[in-house]
């Protein structure tokens, strides 16, 4: 005689449904679906549960997409195996789908799942040679609304393999900022308490922004940028801005929150009477204690004058790193030429004498040089090689060097004028002695 029934799912069951996921756990069997998603397709999708008097023995549960189904969980206690069960589960699962007009019903299993005569009962075909991929969404559904009311966005996934160059300051980053970040289980097994917050400093068109962004690429955290001019017209004043911008941002799981150019918000208080933005910087503060409380979380503060900041701000346990970012070296500037100059012409290019002539550029100083050069050269293709400007016929056009050559990089590279002089350098370089942490 049968002792167990099948029915519908309720929200009573929800402890019978953890206790068959804490069994099929300690099994080693590790479920393809999180107990999440799990939990949320029993109280949104279809779910049926095998129970013996009041306890849950089993459970089915399915979701559709379109116009398949699939099987999300099944499970049944170890002592009730080999009853049945697990077909009857599937059946009455697919019964509650079937009216939804699924033409298709679907499973994912461990490789290692034991219940198959479950499946090939119910006429499910075991299909060979397939691979299961699946990839983690950064930011949650949820989560999407208030970002945006912040300005932030989830950047592009490959930011931090695009940074050209700068080896040095990228492996700091990685093991300094990325790697106790990433993998906070083993850090916290080595005593690692990951970082929160963060200065670079730097000469100006350095990079510090772009390894902002890189930095929340390479996690694959929301950036939220902070923007000071912004934030003080609002009629709560800056001081009180700031303090809800952050509030709100607390709202947020994970987050990399960028301030550039902080020493606007965070320069040497003095005077008498007391300069308005003292109050700013008070705020400013107080809020990175708590949002240093906060796991999950990054701010990062750029400068490019690191003296002008309040010596408080700078203080051991509110910044775990000063970090400088400088001028590129010559690997890191021969890799922003590869970049910059079109694949059609790099080959022909003397990299090597354009490095040499760049040394003491900014990559913002490559990158306006590389551009200029491009600009020259098509505006010498059509106007003075016979192009369009001269009549010049389509093959004429066809037979027009494309893309520029070393010597308009020459000439472009000895007309910019760079960002950073000699004398603010030599400072920068004090400035990693007295004030760097790293």
């Amino acid at each position: 005689m049968t002792t167990w029934r099948i029915r519908d799912f309720h929200s009573a069951d929800l402890d019978g449904i953890l206790h068959l996921w804490e069994s099929l756990k300690a099994t080693n069997v590790e479920p393809v679906y999180a107990l999440s998603e799990v939990l949320a397709s029993c109280e949104k999708d279809y779910a049926v549960v095998a129970v013996q008097g009041e306890q849950v023995v089993g459970a089915a549960v399915g979701r559709a997409a379109h116009d398949q189904g699939w099987v999300v969980f099944l499970a049944t206690l170890p002592e009730f195996r080999g009853r049945g069960i697990g077909t009857s589960l599937l059946a009455a699962v697919e019964n509650r789908m079937a009216p939804h007009g699924l033409n298709k019903l679907s499973a994912l299993m461990p490789e290692s799942e034991t219940r198959v005569e479950a499946f090939l009962s119910r006429g499910f075909q075991l299909k060979k040679n397939l691979r299961y991929f699946e990839r983690k969404i950064p930011v949650a559904r949820q989560e999407l609304e208030p970002l945006g009311l912040l300005g932030g966005r989830v950047l592009a996934r490959n930011l931090w393999e695009n940074v050209a160059g700068m080896h040095n300051e990228k492996e700091l980053l990685e093991r300094r900022l990325v790697l106790p970040l990433a993998e906070a289980d083993l850090a916290d097994e080595y005593g690692v308490v990951p970082p929160r917050a963060v200065v670079l400093f730097g000469p100006p068109g350095t990079g510090k922004t772009t390894f902002a962004k890189a930095i929340a690429s390479r996690l694959e955290w929301p950036f939220v940028e902070v923007f000071p001019s912004r934030l003080a017209s609002d009629p709560k004043g800056l001081a009180g801005a700031l303090r809800e911008t952050f509030l709100e941002i607390a709202e947020l799981e994970h987050a990399v929150v960028f301030i550039d150019e902080v020493e606007e918000i965070a320069a040497q208080r003095s005077g008498e009477p007391p300069s308005p933005l003292q109050g700013v910087t008070n705020e400013l503060l107080k809020i990175i204690p708590a949002f240093r409380e906060q796991p999950g979380r990054l701010l990062v503060c750029a400068t490019n004058f690191i003296r002008a900041l309040d010596s408080a701000f700078l203080r051991h346990g509110r910044f775990d790193y000063v970090i400088p970012i400088g001028l590129p070296d010559r690997i890191a500037r021969e890799a922003m030429w590869q970049r910059f100059i079109p694949p059609a012409v790099v080959d022909d290019v003397d990299i090597e004498l354009l490095v040499d002539r760049t040394e003491g550029f900014s990559p913002a100083d490559i990158e306006y040089a590389a551009r200029s050069a491009s600009q020259r050269a098509l505006e010498k293709a059509v106007y003075d090689d016979g192009g369009l400007a001269s009549g010049g016929s389509a093959s004429v056009r066809e037979a027009v060097r494309k893309g520029p050559a070393t010597q308009d990089y020459l000439d472009a590279i000895g007309e910019t004028r760079t960002t950073v002089s000699k004398e603010v350098y030599a400072e920068f370089l004090e400035d990693i002695d007295s004030l760097g942490r790293v």
